[in-house]
């Protein structure tokens, strides 16, 4: 099986992660579209060229038989337009876990990490319309902007980003929220200060085990066996942190700059 995943930046590896615990027998392609980076404060046109643009190489260059969106921005402004033009393809989504959330969650409260684009968005709006009707909660969004920034730059630890972090968890933390559904692939990866803020264990729901079960689901239906070695390769479109590359996957080919024009 070949799989290609995408993303603006270093968040989607965090599903590559859970792709590495769950798949065998299988090629994964991983494209951090670095140069166009942050998806979440372009527009809904450029993020569908992009996603476009970068489905095409993938088919071109890798003859992949599966498309993980791994972005919830991408997947709001591409899904669509994408299962139309390519309906031979296995393509599956990101989006906010708000269904686990309101299985996981114990006051009712919930908060709701995630970009502008995000929070916007007729998918999730939808989500949320259909999933918050069948249940008493209360629904605590917050729009995260510089937070994408500050992970792709290696601030995690920083004092900027504990400060951008406070201020918008504070009220979640005065208000009893008990789970936190971080709505942008790059969010685990600020899990800890996450905690840090809250000053309690939280529920922390993010969708990478989920996308990789539904891949198995659907790969097995098309004679996937689930066996023999892996490989991951990551490309970008521009400047990466390969440090920070080397801590979220154990083993894999690196490959920059990659051009996606006239695919």
């Amino acid at each position: 099986m070949r799989v290609g995943v995408f993303d603006s930046g270093l968040g989607g590896l965090t599903v590559v992660q859970a792709l590495a615990r769950a798949v065998r027998g299988a090629d994964i392609f991983y494209i951090a579209d670095t140069k166009h980076a942050p998806y979440g404060e372009k527009t809904p046109k450029q993020i569908l060229q992009y996603s476009l643009d970068i489905t095409a190489y993938f088919i071109k260059k890798h003859q992949i038989d599966a498309l993980i969106i791994a972005c919830n921005t991408a997947t709001s402004a591409a899904i669509k337009t994408l299962r139309e033009t390519y309906p031979e393809l296995i393509i599956i989504g990101t989006e906010p876990g708000i269904k686990p959330a309101l299985e996981q969650t114990r006051t009712g409260n919930i908060g709701v990490l995630a970009t502008p684009a995000t929070l916007l968005g007729e998918k999730y709006q939808d989500l949320v319309n259909v999933l918050s009707a069948k249940e008493t909660v209360i629904l605590y969004e917050q729009a995260c902007p510089g937070l994408v920034e500050q992970i792709e730059n290696g601030e995690i630890e920083s004092k900027k980003t504990h400060e951008m972090l406070e201020g918008w968890l504070h009220s979640m933390r005065e208000n009893s929220v008990d789970t936190i559904v971080l709505g942008c692939t790059h969010y685990p990866l600020v899990a800890h200060k996450i905690e840090e803020i809250m000053q309690r264990k939280m529920n922390l729901i993010h969708t990478g085990d989920a996308i990789a079960k539904r891949l198995l689901d659907l790969a097995k239906e098309r004679g996937h066996r689930n066996e023999g070695a892996l490989h991951v390769y990551v490309y970008a479109t521009g400047q990466i942190r390969k440090e920070s590359v080397d801590i979220l996957i154990e083993s894999y080919e690196y490959i920059s700059p990659v051009s996606l024009q006239k695919m």
